[in-house]
């Protein structure tokens, strides 16, 4: 499923693309119609669809250059430019139609996201004089009647487009900047648990080396002092492989208000809102060890498959339900990831029951039961 980025900006190109078939078909219907009725030749007429078929043609592939971060597609902006200027040579001498005089400012609408604002007033003044001129001197417009629709054409038409291309921008900015967050607290995370590491482990090795190279020293000078280095390798090696272990123990032994904490602060980095009601004080600590793996592997699968905006935490009794928004695809059964299956796994052998089932239009319900 595609990310909501993605999806805004399909969305985006899609209205757009919308007002270019209305647009195409308008000139149609319009053209058809002066042909009829023998205002335009049929020459003419064709000449003059042409001309706005191909500058709404046009736009499509300019949008998606600026909503791609593709190079500026100059040739495409000159081209669309000619046919604009050509569709002033069909305006019908003493009748005005709505058709042709929006297309001046729908090129204007695709050059206007590539230049700096004051070139774009610069155009725009070019197209409102070009386009009243010709209102009022072929077709018979009045100044004032013309000038008032062509000044509205050329403000809010380019306006339009600019403000959706800055929304489309807004939108990927704010998601990358949420994935950022996200990967700066495992980042953290992992940090954390390589320093905790590095402390344990840092002065149990170096003195384990100093040794170890006394010791190869003293072989052949003093077996009875090597031998008591390498009895004192063999303390501090069994005194850090204590540590190391511990210091696994202690992270497997997870705690779970210290969990929570933890997983809040993740998701609410990852732009996630968390709401919590737990009651767990009277738990048994194992029972509170299983809950908070249970968090963990949750939180995780919220970060790696959805794109949440809302997760919901609820502890009671030994039973945790852990809700969330935002899953990109279904799953199946709490057996399609290696983490949820390892989880129920876990809470099985201790007697619990777990299960992890997709309710709703985009929601996910992970549900885990431990004996008190």
């Amino acid at each position: 499923m595609a990310s909501r980025p993605e999806v805004a900006r399909k969305l985006l190109l899609f209205w757009m693309d919308a007002m270019m078939v209305l647009i195409g078909v308008l000139t149609l219907s319009s053209m058809v119609a002066l042909a009829v009725t023998k205002v335009l030749s049929p020459q003419q007429a064709i000449f003059g669809t042409l001309c706005v078929w191909g500058v709404v043609a046009f736009i499509p592939p300019i949008l998606r250059a600026a909503y791609d971060d593709r190079p500026r597609p100059t040739l495409l902006l000159i081209l669309s430019g000619l046919l604009a200027l050509g569709t002033l040579v069909m305006i019908p001498r003493g009748l005005a139609t709505p058709t042709w005089e929006v297309v001046g400012a729908v090129w204007l609408s695709g050059l206007a996201i590539y230049v700096r604002w004051r070139v774009s007033v610069a155009f725009g003044v070019l197209v409102f004089a070009l386009t009243v001129a010709a209102s009022v001197l072929i077709s018979g417009q009045s100044l004032i009647s013309a000038a008032l629709t062509e000044a509205v054409n050329v403000v809010v038409v380019p306006l339009a487009m600019w403000l959706w291309l800055w929304l489309w921008r807004v939108i990927r900015e704010a998601h990358e900047s949420k994935e950022a967050k996200a990967r700066l607290a495992v980042a953290e995370e992992r940090l954390r648990f390589a320093r905790d590491l590095h402390d344990l482990l840092g002065h149990s090795l170096s003195v384990i080396a100093l040794k170890s190279e006394l010791s190869a020293k003293l072989a052949t000078k003093d077996r009875e002092r090597a031998a008591g280095e390498m009895g004192q390798v063999r303390e501090l090696a069994e005194a850090a492989l204590t540590e190391v272990e511990a210091a696994v123990e202690g992270y497997r032994a997870l705690d779970l208000q210290l969990e929570l904490d933890r997983v809040r602060a993740v998701l609410e980095a990852a732009g996630t809102r968390c709401t919590f009601q737990v009651s767990a004080d009277d738990l048994p600590e194992a029972t509170r060890t299983l809950l908070a793996w249970v968090v963990r592997e949750g939180a995780t699968n919220v970060l790696k498959h959805s794109t949440a905006g809302r997760c919901d935490i609820t502890v009671g009794g030994g039973v945790l339900e852990m809700r969330n928004n935002g899953v990109r695809t279904p799953r199946r059964s709490q057996g399609d990831g290696s983490g949820l299956r390892g989880l129920a796994e876990r809470l099985t052998s201790a007697g619990g029951s777990f299960s992890a089932t997709f309710v709703g239009s985009d929601e996910f319900l992970l549900r885990a039961e431990v004996p008190v």
